[in-house]
């Protein structure tokens, strides 16, 4: 038998002894990915190289309006999970997008025990089934192995759980980057990633009102490799001040905006040696805390300010139309700053101080809502707490209102809606309190 008889007899061998599993699990000979790595040049600054050039990320995170993302300048959407990944890489794609794509993990504070070994087991077999079927596509750029699996956490096995998987998606994806998330970054974290988590490419961090320091912490903490900032945006509602009360007041969206591009600037592009780029949060509306803290749009769809700001700080050109600024916003003279305590069916007024870039003419909409009492950590779903009606006494329709202060005691916030018929907005709340400071004291 000569030569050629022989490789091919022991190929044939080979591939009868491995099963359909171990088959699939090949790298696909027809693959359309776009390979993406990452390089430290001479000088020790990373970056990631896609399709032989370098490729700063300019993201953000959500699941929607992605062609709206890409006329902003943006080039990449970061999901936290699989769910409908199909539709998002395509639109992805067809936008000219990369996608980060989530790799949805058991987390402790819900339950997800990282010493049972067969829950591990399972959650490691149901993420090779998505790993397989989405290595291919062309927008893929980075696996994200779980997120914030550290927030609130004590069992470190956790660690072990995302390198096995980690390993594993090397085997089966050879084109693609490999990270996990973090909520924020200390000396902890960071010693026990490097010591059980060696497969990742870079690591992703997520945080908000301490992004200023996050270049300088990197450091500290002897991270030695690069960096992605994967949630970023606001100052958080557990990082802000608060009311005599207790609830923390939230940024009107000028303010959003302005913090975005200070953070920005003075982080995010300035790490030149360590920084991958970022994913801003979010693309999109949640309620957490209140319905508009993190959204860079609306629940009616209009985009707020901190929309144009990114616009300009990913392409250096602001969008055609631009959306309205609120100056100021004042319950009885007072702002949120002043803990404003009313009294149950009285009269007050209020005055919002609105501009506008262009002079284009705007609406403003008003809501009453009592304060969320279905606070969640981590970003887990919430529900919206639901309007009070029949408060507003007299509406100029100039920033100018007057209305009467719920019977029922209690916290509440008095919502402020400012949009253009270019669907641009600006968005800001005063929280107020019915009643007395000896009331709260005793709820």
């Amino acid at each position: 038998m000569n030569t050629k008889m022989l490789m091919l007899l022991s190929g044939l061998l080979a591939l009868s002894a491995c099963g359909p599993t171990d088959t699939a699990e090949q790298p696909s000979t027809d693959s359309q990915a776009v390979p993406a790595t990452l390089k430290q040049d001479d000088n020790g600054h990373y970056s990631i190289y896609r399709e032989g050039e370098p490729y700063f990320i300019r993201g953000a995170g959500g699941t929607s309006r992605l062609e709206q993302l890409a006329e902003a300048g943006a080039n990449s959407v970061r999901t936290w999970d699989t769910d409908n990944a199909e539709r998002i890489l395509d639109e992805a794609q067809a936008h000219g997008l990369t996608v980060m794509l989530g790799l949805r993990m058991g987390k402790e504070r819900h339950g997800f025990d990282y010493s049972d070994e067969e829950a591990v087991k399972a959650q490691k077999a149901q993420i090779r089934e998505q790993v397989l079927r989405y290595k291919d596509h062309p927008a893929l750029l980075t696996w994200g192995i779980g997120n914030e699996l550290d927030l609130f956490y004590t069992d470190t096995n956790v660690w072990y759980a995302v390198e096995d998987i980690a390993r594993m998606i090397r085997e089966l994806d050879p084109h693609h980057l490999i990270t996990t998330v973090t909520a924020g970054i200390d000396q902890e974290k960071s010693d026990l990633i490097q010591e059980r988590v060696p497969s990742i490419d870079y690591l992703s961090i997520n945080t908000y009102g301490e992004l200023d320091t996050l270049p300088q912490k990197v450091r500290n903490v002897g991270w030695p490799g690069a960096y992605a900032v994967t949630e970023w945006g606001p100052t958080g509602h557990w990082e802000i001040a608060n009311t005599a009360w207790g609830v923390p007041i939230e940024q009107t969206s000028t303010e959003k905006a302005a913090a975005y591009r200070q953070r920005y600037e003075s982080a995010i592009l300035a790490d030149e040696e360590k920084g991958l780029g970022s994913y801003a949060f979010l693309w999109g509306q949640k309620q957490e805390t209140t319905p508009t803290w993190y959204g860079l749009f609306l629940e009616s769809g209009h985009a707020t300010e901190v929309v144009d700001t990114m616009h300009h700080l990913w392409s250096g050109e602001w969008p055609e139309h631009r959306a309205p600024s609120i100056q100021s916003f004042r319950i009885d003279d007072q702002t949120a700053y002043d803990s404003i305590y009313l009294q149950p069916g009285e009269t007050y007024e209020v005055t919002l101080s609105v501009t506008h870039p262009d002079n284009e003419p705007f609406n403003i909409r008003w809501e009453f809502l009592p304060e969320s009492t279905d606070i969640k950590s981590g970003g887990d779903r919430e529900d919206r707490p639901e309007s009070v009606p029949g408060l507003i006494v007299e509406d100029q329709g100039n920033g100018t209102m007057r209305f009467t202060a719920p019977d029922a005691r209690g916290p509440y916030r008095l919502f402020a809606y400012v949009t253009t018929e270019h669907n641009r907005a600006a968005a800001a709340n005063v929280p107020f309190f019915v009643g007395s400071a000896e009331d709260h004291a005793t709820e």
